[in-house]
């Protein structure tokens, strides 16, 4: 099912300020030498859960601080109540998900730049087949 404008609008509303308090958070904690993006929010129609996907660079640090935002949820939920008030009567319960397609773009430009040639190492062709 397709989202609803009303969704959509919420779900950028959502996604610009929730990457603002987590970047603060950032800075508040002196975390440095990690990007975190949020690439989409979705939220449900009716409108009590949003599903935020995170981009986190470097990948090796992902997962780490994806738990550590899943552990601040209720404070991240608190200041995005506090920046939205004027647009949403009701804050909705986040989730938070690792957006990996940062991961899969890198991946794909190692093949292309040729450092898993498989034309140069047949060898490689076996595991690239789908089973």
């Amino acid at each position: 099912m397709e989202e609803t404008n009303r969704q959509k609008k919420i779900g950028g509303v959502l996604q610009r300020d929730l990457a603002d308090v987590i970047q603060q958070e950032l800075k508040k904690n002196n975390v440095t030498g990690i990007i975190v993006s949020v690439s989409k929010v979705k939220v449900t129609t009716d409108l009590s859960i949003a599903k935020a996907y995170v981009s986190i660079f470097p990948a090796k640090d992902a997962n780490g601080l994806l738990e550590e935002l899943r552990g601040i949820k209720s404070k991240l939920k608190h200041e995005l109540a506090q920046r939205t008030k004027n647009q949403l009567r009701k804050m909705p319960e986040l989730s938070f998900y690792l957006d990996d397609s940062l991961e899969y773009i890198e991946n794909i430009e190692k093949a292309v730049k040729g450092e898993e040639n498989p034309i140069e190492n047949p060898d490689l062709l076996d595991k690239r087949k789908k089973s």
